[in-house]
């Protein structure tokens, strides 16, 4: 039997792997759900992720796992709102809106030059696959100044866009996996699940048979041949797979925790109606304040908020420390100050401090995975990958591959 620790996407996609195979899976889980980092949670009628999260569906291990048509996915439409003086600049894909691309090449968001640059990259980036982060590259910021993008246009769009992505402002990010993810947001959609996503774990479980999945059941040591839970239950194994968050890994597996995460403070208010025109991510190039990237998932997905109502999501990174009233004071003095008056009357809703979100995958490092521990235990996560939902998945299926071949043996 083969014990796999943590129902996240990575010990999931494993499971479900395994067992189309013919192999007996058993999962132990920490926690009250499966998801790991990708859950969702329901307040008032709202349907809120814990982190501002998207699914990207030009990502090959998503498309082998995952069914759209179920999942009933919506897509953010593609570009951004770009924070001016006044008002938002809109910067749209020429691709996917083309009746919006005189307003794109008159914005004041980059020059000409800029603009027809995206476009070059956009062809030079499409159908990459993991091989471009096998060997080092320079960082995300030097990288699109060396392809010639202005100072200004990185600060406008670039920074603030990636920014959100990597969970870091500075761009520190390795090049190669820049490369990678930006031509995955120009072959497909970006995409959050109707009913949460959330939805995207629990149609992997659905691939397993009851009572495959026991939650509240955390792991405290690891032996030889089994596994001790924190209620002093042992449970044997014939392989182990940690399927964990690094840090947690980390300590099961006797070895140095990581000494560094991108962090990242997604806070939720409802509104009477969606402050946005339209159904795109709005980024702010100034870093100072608290809102960094915001978005109205209600203006795609309904279901996210109750009828007659908006859901606005705010996400900050490496958020300074203040408590939770001054929070709430500053980020709504903020948004008085995007939105008028009308912000005053925002509910707040929920703020999610997500300190150990993403591993950082920093310039110089590349895609080289130890997926095996030893003969008989196995480690999947993004971390052992590079930081992604596809990263966790073909983490995952890599694992089951390993031990089926292994039975077979």
């Amino acid at each position: 039997m083969v014990l796999i620790i943590g129902a996240g996407i990575a010990g999931l996609t494993c499971s479900a792997n395994l067992y189309s195979k013919g192999v007996e899976v058993l999962i132990v889980e920490a926690s009250d759900g499966v998801g790991g980092r990708v859950r969702t949670d329901v307040k008032n009628g709202f349907l809120l992720d814990r982190g501002f999260q998207i699914l990207l569906t030009a990502y090959p291990e998503a498309q082998e796992i995952l069914n759209f048509a179920t999942l009933d996915l919506k897509a953010f439409q593609s570009g951004a709102l770009i924070k001016a003086t006044e008002g938002f600049e809109t910067l749209s894909n020429p691709f996917e809106n083309p009746n919006q691309i005189f307003q794109t090449v008159f914005s004041s968001v980059g020059s000409l030059a800029d603009k027809l640059r995206i476009l070059r990259l956009i062809w030079d980036t499409q159908n990459l696959d993991e091989e471009i982060m096998t060997l080092p590259s320079e960082s995300t910021l030097d990288f699109l100044g060396n392809y010639g993008f202005s100072e200004k246009f990185i600060h406008q769009f670039f920074m603030p866009f990636f920014g959100g992505v990597f969970l870091e402002n500075e761009l520190k990010t390795s090049a190669s996996f820049f490369k990678y993810i930006f031509g995955k947001f120009y072959e497909g959609q970006a995409v959050i699940p109707s009913g949460g996503m959330q939805k995207i774990a629990e149609q992997i479980a659905q691939k397993l048979p009851a009572n495959t999945i026991r939650l509240n059941s955390k792991v405290i040591q690891i032996d030889a041949n089994k596994a001790i839970l924190s209620n002093g239950t042992s449970i044997p194994f014939d392989k182990l797979v940690v399927a964990t968050d690094s840090f947690q890994a980390s300590k099961l597996l006797n070895r140095p925790a990581p000494s560094s995460y991108n962090s990242t403070t997604c806070t939720y208010f409802a509104a009477s109606k969606s402050p946005l025109d339209k159904p795109m991510l709005a980024l702010n190039p100034d870093r100072s304040g608290l809102i960094h990237n915001m978005c109205v998932p209600s203006d795609i997905a309904p279901q996210y908020a109750p009828e007659g109502k908006s859901l606005i999501s705010i996400s900050t990174q490496n958020a300074p420390k203040l408590s939770d009233s001054d929070w709430e004071n500053t980020l709504r003095k903020e948004l008085i100050g995007w939105f008028g008056e009308e912000a005053r009357s925002w509910e707040f809703l929920k703020k999610y401090e997500i300190k150990e979100s993403l591993n950082p995958f920093p310039a110089g490092s590349v895609y080289n995975p130890n997926f095996e521990v030893s003969k008989h235990v196995y480690q999947c996560g993004d971390w052992t990958c590079y930081p992604s939902l596809n990263g966790a998945m073909l983490s995952g299926r890599k694992v089951a591959e390993l031990i089926v071949d292994s039975v077979k043996r």
